[in-house]
């Protein structure tokens, strides 16, 4: 499936960008050129290859685990919030150039 100057268009339309015509002729190169190299990957034979979770390990984990607990490195407790000290509602609020008492003000800045 090859992208076209008008899927372009369409998307930028949507993130809200304004693209150049040099911009957008680089952009549809680029996306032509990823999914090109999707459909050579797709050519490749992965029928020997089994499914993986990840694709590397960390070094240093243990070979001889197997499934979780070879990522069990990754798991952390769980820490309240509360637990930490914050910045103050006041101090916080104190430098913004416009606030109420409890809220940041800023100024709206979708057009559509």
């Amino acid at each position: 499936m090859k992208v076209t100057d008008k899927d372009v268009a369409y998307v930028a339309e949507l993130a809200n960008l304004e693209l150049t015509e040099e911009e957008r002729a680089g952009m549809l190169r680029d996306l032509n050129s990823i999914l090109d190299y999707i459909d050579r990957l797709n050519e490749l034979d992965t029928s020997d290859v089994p499914p993986m979770a990840q694709v590397s390990d960390r070094y240093g984990v243990d070979q001889s685990k197997q499934g979780s607990e070879r990522f069990a490195y990754a798991n952390r407790e769980d820490v309240l919030e509360g637990l930490r000290k914050s910045l103050p509602h006041e101090l916080a609020l104190e430098n913004a150039p416009d606030a109420d008492e409890d809220f940041f003000r800023v100024p709206k800045v979708i057009e559509r």
